[in-house]
């Protein structure tokens, strides 16, 4: 969340990024949070004087004794008395305002850097780049979901009978091939010097506050009520949490983390076109990559995470484009975040396979995920990041729809040490 450093002195520069992410309550919120500090430092200081007036009187009393002089010394300890009540009702005053503060806080989203486009929807994020290697299809080409039940790669209506719609069951090839992207994902990070993580599936409350997860979207998350625990809808969740209530060292950072897990996502209100198919499941198999990072260096590691997950799909053969989202179409979390979509030939649209986010201080100020300097020994926030690389549903649904011949389907030549097939 923002800090009430952010919002006191930099009033003007976080009203400016929460207009860019169409946050409306916006100056009601920030007018609010500034109302309650000022409350707070009014009892704070007010607190400081009393206590020093207490332990005057403290004094006071021992000379009073001291001297004989029973009826001052007994004033002096009746008005400590009272202070010691103006004390206790100022504490509360303090405690209450903290706490709303960061009721308050909870709730507001992070703010959109300056280069972040301007924009309401996804019809407004801005389109950098395109690698259009289209293929030439048979003109009866198929979508994934009758090539899967054509090759025999995917049993749909299994999936339905143990679970329910959108747990598809990979068989044969098809789980084959979701080993061989698994593996070959994670061979690629550990070469680019992330190091792998084996996380829960399952979180607490802590940690889905600590990334933003809650109170934003749980409504989107598996809830088990009886442990008060979530399923993670990415490894993001728990692989970002390691750092909470931690202080790291400036010479630990940047730290590089992957991780292969299931994810769950209820998908709520998700119908039509978009969702069939592998095109959005209730769970589903990620590899993902997490940062943290300085403040000094975290741009840097954005476009270094970027390049990692461009490389994956230049290295898949698959025809792709990058996108930088705008403000209205940003993560409640993100400062930063650019999309990856590949293009299904047989469905002639774009599919989200991955978003790289650069969460800023946000997430770290909610885990107090923290780092010494180097240079003054001073404890600062983190910056967190964290990306798809890759989500598995749809690129296996590009991979079959974009390679497929009248006879079978031709598998990308990277992953065919992984798979040991070169065809289905």
């Amino acid at each position: 969340m923002l800090t009430l450093k952010q919002i006191i002195e930099q009033t003007d520069i976080v009203l400016e990024g929460l207009k860019k992410k169409h946050f409306d309550a916006a100056e009601e919120v920030v007018g609010k949070i500034r109302e309650l500090n000022d409350i707070r430092k009014k009892s704070q200081s007010k607190l400081d004087t009393n206590l020093a007036s207490a332990k005057k009187m403290a004094h006071d009393i021992g000379r009073f004794m001291k001297a004989g002089d029973k009826e001052a010394a007994e004033k002096a300890k009746q008005e400590v008395a009272s202070l010691k009540e103006q004390n206790r009702v100022l504490e509360e005053s303090m405690t209450n305002s903290e706490n709303r503060i960061r009721e308050i806080l909870s709730s507001v989203p992070n703010i959109a850097y300056d280069d972040v486009p301007e924009g309401f929807n996804a019809e407004d994020n801005k389109v950098v780049k395109i690698v259009d290697n289209i293929p030439t299809l048979p003109e009866n080409a198929q979508p994934h979901w009758e090539l899967a039940r054509k090759f025999n790669l995917i049993d749909w209506e299994l999936g339905v009978k143990i679970t329910g719609a959108g747990f598809p069951v990979y068989i044969g090839k098809g789980a084959r091939l979701q080993r061989a992207l698994i593996s070959f994902f994670l061979d690629e990070a550990n070469k680019a010097g992330y190091n792998e993580v084996v996380p829960p599936t399952v979180v607490n409350a802590d940690s889905g506050f600590g990334t933003g997860q809650l109170p934003d979207k749980e409504g989107q998350m598996y809830y088990v009520p009886v442990d008060d625990l979530y399923l993670i809808p990415t490894a993001e969740v728990p692989v970002t949490n390691i750092y909470r209530d931690v202080i790291l060292d400036e010479s630990e950072l940047p730290i590089k983390n992957c991780a292969y897990t299931q994810c769950f996502r209820r998908e709520a209100g998700s119908y039509g076109k978009d969702v069939r198919g592998l095109n959005r499941l209730h769970e589903f198999s990620k590899v993902e990559i997490v940062r943290i990072d300085t403040p000094q260096h975290s741009r840097e590691s954005h476009k270094e995470m970027l390049a990692h997950v461009e490389g994956l799909l230049q290295k898949l053969e698959l025809p792709y484009r990058i996108l930088h989202l705008c403000g209205g179409d940003m993560s409640f979390t993100s400062a930063s975040c650019f999309d990856f979509e590949v293009y299904s030939e047989a469905q002639k649209r774009w599919l989200e396979v991955s978003s790289v986010s650069n969460f800023d201080s946000y997430q770290a100020n909610r885990l107090k995920c923290r780092y010494r300097r180097a240079e003054d020994k001073k404890i600062e926030l983190c910056h967190t990041l964290n990306g798809s690389a890759l989500a598995l549903p749809r690129i296996v649904a590009a991979i079959l729809e974009n390679n497929q011949t009248d006879s079978f389907i031709r598998v990308p030549k990277v992953l065919v040490p992984y798979c040991g097939f070169d065809k289905i």
